[in-house]
């Protein structure tokens, strides 16, 4: 019995997978198909009995009745089905195999769930999560309590929080404050907890690997801690070690923080209009790549490459994706060299500030490889008096064509040409619907009117968030790439002023940015452009000759033709065939469904078995069709609307 009943609910899958076309979750299968057995079996003895079968019965009846109410019960797990897929896609819950397997991991997610619930709402923020809007959530009271809740969240979220302080075009400015107020205070591991983790990591014993390591760390940051060292050859050098259980806390709450994301753009109008999945997915990029330290290496190579400022000089066969032996610079953060700031002349500190901006302006838009983090904690104000730069896990990049237009915006701003200026941003971002260009072009000539007589100190974070405002005002998308320069360009305007009081950020970016437009513009890079641009198109110039004589000669005998095709892509003929296929069997599934009813109601013709006629018979198997047709129409809709 059991054997039978295992066998019956296997051909059922099977079949019911097969006729649906779609691949249906074989968990929901399993259980539609031992409910559907179960009570096929309690009413198959009345059904047979009401039907007149016998052991004195003809066999051919008897085998295709059976036949036909199998392929009822099967029909019947094909509406299920159906119906399942269309309140709970297969792709929406996780199959039996993951839910076993990722059981413990659900347990401390759900733990770790339980803490960020309590302090959302120990923090009263709760409310905000939900499909209805509040009024004042964008109120300084609500920032305030995310900053609390972000920092009471762990690292991760604090991580995250500094992300957005940097997306003024997305978030308001009581937020935008407020989450720059963000940092993550962290005590040092003890040397007995990180000393397995860096043998783990090298290649030798440590006692082989440095002559001296200090196991008291000279910082600890959020993911990592640095110790001093001397190698076997006396270069004293650095160690930044990766905290043996960063990588596993991290990862469980980017898990969370793209289930909230995906939780509040569902459901919620703001969470959509944020993009909150997207900047998820974007921040673990970057999150991932930062706890990846050869891609920090690499970042080291690539900026030293691009700046005359110093940069520490990496020992990439001592390093690994969770340790980085680096060069020692001799110095202070620029957070704790005020004694030494302050006992500098006024021309030197002037002269520093130009070195910095120059060297980061030069990264950004000659290069387009800069460092996209540039605090006063990560820039070193070395014992000589110059300037190292340290901690490249954030770098950004930027491409030609976005270097080059955001060198236009820079050079036409600073000659008070709004229609260039307007061009440059509309090069830099994704053009809105619906753009009014004209309206666009006043707003950026009165923001420059605005600002052309120079800034006072500080001044220059009024330019950015006027720049920014404008931008979401006329319904751009800051590209991430742009945001990370937007970002860098405010951060280092802090650091500058920690330099310089005295300094204008944005005159001298404009000053620098004008210097690097004119050369771009002069004779020879003009004519280096000109040399590329004619090597480019040679090969399409020497071919042009042939072809216009060739379409000529075709217009002159009346040969030429055009050929379009309405359908020229793939994926549209694919389209096009699947709308097909759902007709042609819609319109199938239609004629056999009024075919089967027009024969139920028929009265008469030979008799199959005592109680039933051939046509009822036929008319079962035709609505057995038809409902199979419907379901697989119905299950490729369902299915399809995923994509």
């Amino acid at each position: 019995m059991i054997i039978g009943t295992l066998i019956n609910v296997v051909v059922l899958m099977y079949l019911s997978r097969r006729l649906l076309g779609v691949p249906v979750g074989w968990g929901r299968t399993l259980i539609v198909c031992l409910l559907q057995n179960a009570i096929a079996w309690s009413f198959a003895d009345q059904i047979v009995r009401s039907l007149g079968i016998s052991e004195k019965s003809p066999v051919l009846p008897v085998i295709l009745v059976l036949a036909v109410m199998v392929g009822c019960v099967i029909a019947f797990d094909l509406i299920v089905l159906t119906i399942l897929e269309a309140i709970v896609p297969t792709w929406s819950v996780p199959t039996l195999t993951s839910v076993v397997t990722g059981l413990p991991a659900a347990v401390r997610r759900g733990r770790r769930y339980v803490v960020i619930w309590w302090i959302l709402l120990k923090n009263g923020l709760t409310a905000y999560v939900g499909p209805t809007p509040k009024k004042d959530r964008e109120s300084p009271r609500v920032a305030r309590s995310l900053r609390t809740a972000l920092t009471d969240a762990g690292v991760t979220f604090v991580k995250f929080g500094q992300m957005l302080s940097t997306r003024a075009d997305l978030l308001p400015a009581p937020f935008i404050k407020e989450l720059s107020k963000l940092h993550s205070d962290v005590e040092a591991e003890p040397w007995r907890d990180v000393r397995p983790a860096l043998a783990e990591s090298l290649d030798k014993p440590i006692d082989e690997t440095f002559a001296e390591i200090d196991e008291t760390p000279m910082a600890a940051a959020s993911v990592a801690q640095i110790h001093a060292a001397k190698l076997p050859d006396g270069t004293d050098v650095v160690v930044k070690l990766q905290r043996p259980k960063a990588r596993q806390q991290v990862t469980a709450d980017l898990d969370i923080l793209r289930r909230l994301a995906e939780r509040l753009e569902q459901g919620t109008a703001w969470g959509r209009q944020l993009g909150a999945v997207g900047l998820a997915d974007g921040f673990a990029d970057s999150l991932h790549e930062e706890l990846d330290y050869t891609v920090e290496v690499a970042n080291m190579r690539s900026v030293a490459a691009a700046s005359d400022l110093i940069v520490p000089i990496p020992y990439p066969e001592l390093s690994s994706e969770r340790v980085i032996v680096m060069e020692r610079i001799a110095g202070k953060p620029l957070s704790a060299a005020s004694d030494e700031l302050a006992a500098m002349d006024a021309e030197t500190r002037a002269a520093l500030a130009d070195r910095l901006l120059s060297g980061v302006l030069r990264q950004i838009f000659v290069h387009g490889v800069f460092h996209a983090d540039l605090h006063p904690g990560n820039v070193i104000l070395t014992d000589d008096h110059d300037l190292a730069l340290l901690d490249f896990g954030s770098v950004g990049r930027l491409d030609r064509p976005t270097r080059s237009a955001l060198i236009m915006l820079l050079y036409a701003v600073e000659r008070q040409d709004s229609i260039a200026a307007t061009d440059a941003l509309l090069d830099l971002m994704d053009r809105p619907p619906t753009l009014n260009d004209r309206e666009l072009e006043r707003e950026v000539g009165k923001l420059m009117l605005r600002y052309g007589d120079g800034f006072a100190p500080g001044g220059s974070a009024s330019m950015f968030a006027d720049l920014l405002d404008v931008v979401v005002r006329f319904g751009f998308r800051v590209p991430p790439q742009l945001a990370a320069v937007f970002r860098t360009l405010g951060t280092l305007d802090g650091t500058l002023q920690l330099i310089d009081p005295d300094i204008d950020l944005i005159a001298l970016a404009r000053s620098r940015g004008s210097e690097l437009a004119q050369s771009m513009l002069g004779r020879d890079a003009v004519k280096a452009q000109v040399e590329h641009q004619v090597a480019t198109l040679m090969p399409m110039l020497s071919r042009l000759p042939r072809r216009l004589s060739r379409i000529t000669e075709q217009l002159e005998d009346g040969s030429l033709t055009v050929n379009v095709r309405a359908f020229a892509d793939q994926s549209d003929r694919a389209w096009l065939a699947t709308i097909g296929s759902q007709l042609n069997l819609s319109l199938l599934g239609s004629a056999l469904l009024f075919g089967g009813l027009f024969l139920l109601t028929r009265s008469g013709g030979p008799m199959l078995l005592p109680t039933l006629s051939i046509w009822p018979f036929l008319g079962i198997t035709l609505l057995f069709l038809a409902f199979i047709l419907g379901a697989r129409v119905l299950a490729g809709i369902f299915f399809s609307a995923r994509d």
